[in-house]
């Protein structure tokens, strides 16, 4: 099981991460990946940037050296009712955007809590993924978030990260999910959420976990870039557009 795009990677403009979008584009050449995302946080994280710099992503090449980039954000799902901190004019600028709990923009509270908050999130029609679901510090109802996302066309993701050194105790979490996607008749990401670009497309443990499990491949949407940018598409994106020439190069 190879995977060709990475949805999920944090650069310096996130100051708790260490790369450039520069180091990005040279690790992704090297690992033979097609396409990487951009997902920087959205405002209302500590260390975020300032949304301007959302904006003029515009400025970077959509292709470097072979490898495609994407222009994402991290959004934050927040409290109580949920919703996120990505503003209505930030979306144009945006190929997609992910949605996540974050402890220092919504603390943690009980399962019923974080359930209709990440529900309401997907339902907004304002998000394309859900970011790292497995987290243990929000329990939630995986069941119901499965059927929305399934019913508002949202993925779901699997971040590498949560099986190695972040959310430590989501790997139960993240194998019930994967089940459940599986069982439901719905689709995944698999990330690296890389915070350095050493990092990007690293989707070792998520690749194990899922051939334990007999996931099948054709439920992971990034798993080249012709179907991600398909999967964009769906939600009026013209990213497949924009990558047309280059797409007949892969």
């Amino acid at each position: 099981m190879k995977i060709l795009v990475d949805t999920h990677s944090h650069t310096v403009a996130s100051t708790h991460a260490y790369s450039t979008v520069h180091d990005y584009f040279a690790q992704a050449k090297l690992k033979g990946m097609q396409m990487f995302s951009i997902t920087d946080h959205a405002p209302e994280m500590p260390d975020s940037p300032h949304p301007w710099h959302f904006g003029n992503m515009q400025i970077i090449p959509r292709v470097v050296d072979g490898v495609a980039m994407l222009r994402g954000i991290e959004g934050n799902i927040m409290p109580m009712e949920g919703g996120l901190d990505v503003s209505e004019r930030m979306q144009p600028f945006l190929d997609f955007v992910i949605a996540s709990f974050h402890e220092p923009v919504f603390e943690p509270v009980d399962k019923a809590t974080h359930t209709k908050a990440m529900i309401n999130t997907i339902e907004s029609g304002t998000c394309h993924i859900l970011g790292h679901p497995g987290n243990p510090n929000y329990p939630l109802d995986y069941e119901e978030v499965v059927r929305a996302a399934r019913d508002n066309n949202v993925l779901v993701e699997i971040n590498n990260s949560s099986f190695s050194h972040s959310r430590l105790g989501s790997e139960e979490f993240c194998l019930q999910i994967l089940e459940l996607v599986d069982k439901l008749d719905w689709k995944v990401v698999f990330s690296s959420d890389a915070h350095i670009a050493y990092h990007v497309g690293d989707v070792t443990h998520c690749v194990a976990k899922a051939e334990k499990v007999g996931f099948p491949i054709e439920r992971v949407i990034n798993r080249d870039a012709k179907t991600f940018l398909g999967f964009l598409s769906e939600h009026g994106k013209k990213v497949e557009q924009e990558l047309s020439d280059w797409l007949q190069t892969l």
